[in-house]
């Protein structure tokens, strides 16, 4: 009976250790990817500062000078 409970002891023992290792591992999936979010707002940013400014329609423009 002894040795029944030895063995759980030991098989619990391992599965707190898996338990306690997938949760380190998912902590830093989830800093990575909240740094990896980071880098994108900021590279959204600087894409919409380097758009071209809204102009207005073609038909407002002056024709090229080949015209």
């Amino acid at each position: 009976m002894e040795s029944r409970f030895t063995e759980f002891e030991i098989r619990l023992t391992h599965q707190e250790a898996a338990i306690e290792a997938l949760t380190q591992a998912s902590l830093e999936q989830q800093q990575k990817l909240e740094d990896v979010l980071g880098q994108l707002q900021s590279i959204r940013i600087l894409l919409q500062q380097m758009a071209p400014p809204e102009t207005g329609s073609l038909e407002d423009e002056p024709p090229p000078p080949h015209y």
